[in-house]
């Protein structure tokens, strides 16, 4: 047996020490590894079209991630698709952007501020692989403008609003050219895919993501960002997944339920490779809508009032959920304030990254509001001002905006211009204001539970106040009860008025027309 004495023996304690060190070190490096992102964006999908809010359609995958983690019940998005995806990926209200009206169409010289640093260029600078499955629909006027100059790594989708599932084709009408224009709309990377036809897009998005996570280096984090075309409009979708709906008399109705089922095997398909291939364990998947239910095509936001495109709750209130293994808290529902701008800096945080560099963030980090349960560090949230809005799937026998001629002058228009559509929202409190949309309910197709149907509103009215926590369904007008939460609700919007930057709402440029090369692309 040999004895360390002098020299020996320190030398041999240093080691140890340095081999403790060394142990800590690597302990604390794998305790802080970086969580792999995977974000799942669906399209229209209503508040009454998933099961785990009691729908007549069948969601077994979405149901039991959601219970698995923290189900969302307080969660905002935008009314509409190109906001809502903004929003996401800049974390600023739309009023900062200049995106305040409608979408981003086809022809449109527009697209995401090129000055604005998006989500993925964040967490790319954090040392995440960044890809990109499915709709872009945040402008490609330009080179400039495409998900792989914004921060994608990869990318394979489609780059306008929607398309034909199947041909991947969309047709639109170009006034300037007094034609309708049809071509190809799906591309890898930069380049036409034109090898999909008849290929439901679905099934190809998710092949497309199960390949970028089959072969991704489960060492390297990850954020995979998949925006599913399911379930908008056209209503298409293979016979057999409506097979099991064949009680449901309303044929809209019958195509959504198939389609949203399709959608949920593919998250189920997702969320089996991430296991198979080694990266659950350190997974936070998120799955959210971009915005309510569009009732005109099969969706639904029973018993939510309203519709897509309306800042009724029935638009802008969103299914989503977070599940992980890395929750502190799982299995719970939150209902904490919670709006699809946050989603930038609390997954900015989480991969431990920076937000330097980006513009004044709208968004807060929930993190620990989702994880850990605590209170939310937001009590307000803008819903939109649109001084132009119009809504392009108004009620039945009404006009599809407010004229000027129609409102009235009331003792609040020195404070905010009561006829503009907008709506905020502080604690449990909402303000309208303006025309908000359709504010009728729409019951399930062919239920016989609805209470009421048709808005009771005056077409002149230009004020509600709700208290949500009490009236989510939006019954009870307070306006009149409460008159000093409305002065204070409207002071805010005006305070956001003064913030807004000009909406940008291009006239559609004829250089747009795809005919020359039969796919839509950059033109300029």
């Amino acid at each position: 047996m040999t004895t360390l004495t002098g020299s020996g023996l320190w030398r041999f304690l240093i080691l140890q020490l340095f081999l403790v060190h060394l142990l800590a070190l690597l302990s604390g490096a794998t305790a802080k590894q970086q969580p792999h992102i995977v974000f799942i964006l669906a399209d229209d999908y209503g508040w009454n079209d998933v099961g785990f809010h009691g729908s007549q359609i069948k969601t077994p995958n979405l149901n039991k991630l959601a219970f698995e983690g923290v189900r969302l019940e307080n969660y905002y998005v935008q009314p509409i698709c190109t906001p809502s995806r903004s929003q996401l990926m800049t974390g600023r209200y739309q009023i900062h952007t200049g995106l305040q009206h409608q979408i981003i169409w086809p022809c449109q010289p527009h697209c995401v501020p090129l000055d604005e640093k998006l989500l993925p260029e964040l967490l790319k600078e954090a040392g995440y692989a960044t890809h990109m499955v499915g709709k872009w629909h945040l402008g490609m006027y330009k080179k400039e403008c495409l998900p792989t100059r914004r921060g994608f790594d990869t990318y394979f989708g489609y780059l306008l609003g929607s398309e034909d599932y199947f041909s991947h084709e969309r047709c639109i009408f170009i006034p300037p050219l007094n034609k309708t224009a049809c071509a190809l709309d799906l591309r890898n990377g930069e380049e036409a895919a034109a090898d999909f036809k008849d290929m439901y897009s679905a099934h190809v998005f998710t092949a497309k993501t199960i390949d970028l996570i089959a072969s991704h280096d489960p060492g390297k984090p990850l954020f995979l960002y998949l925006a599913f075309q399911s379930v908008h409009a056209p209503l298409q979708v293979p016979d057999k997944y409506m097979e099991p709906y064949s009680f449901i008399q309303d044929e809209r109705r019958r195509h959504f339920a198939g389609m949203v089922s399709v959608m949920d095997e593919a998250v189920g398909n997702v969320t089996e490779a991430l296991k198979k291939h080694g990266l659950w364990d350190n997974t936070v998947l998120i799955f959210s809508t971009d915005n309510g239910g569009q009732t005109l095509e099969g969706g639904n936001n029973w018993p939510l009032r309203g519709r897509k495109v309306t800042l009724w709750e029935g638009g802008v209130r969103g299914v989503g959920f977070v599940t992980s293994p890395l929750l502190k808290n799982k299995q719970v529902i939150n209902r904490e304030l919670i709006h699809i701008s946050d989603w930038l800096p609390t997954l900015v945080n989480i991969a431990g990254g920076s937000t330097n560099g980006t513009k004044p963030l709208d968004g807060f980090d929930v993190w620990k509001t989702i994880s850990e349960g605590e209170p939310s560090p937001r009590n307000e949230l803008l819903h939109n001002i649109d001084a132009i809005y119009d809504d392009p799937s108004p009620c039945p026998g009404t006009s599809n905006k407010r004229l000027p001629s129609e409102a009235t002058v009331n003792s609040w228009s020195s404070i905010f211009n009561t006829s503009i559509h907008a709506g905020i929202r502080y604690k449990n409190w909402k303000l309208l204001t303006g025309y908000p949309g359709c504010g009728h309910w729409f019951p399930q197709p062919n239920s016989t539970d609805a209470e009421e149907y048709w808005s009771p509103d005056s077409p002149k009215k230009q004020i509600w106040l709700f208290d949500i926590e009490s009236d989510p369904t939006e019954r009870e007008d307070l306006s009149s009860k409460h008159p000093t939460i409305v002065e204070h609700l409207l002071q805010r919007l005006a305070y956001y008025q003064n913030t807004s930057v000009p909406i940008f709402y291009p006239d559609d440029d004829p250089h747009c027309d795809p005919s020359a090369t039969g796919v839509w692309g950059p033109w300029a």
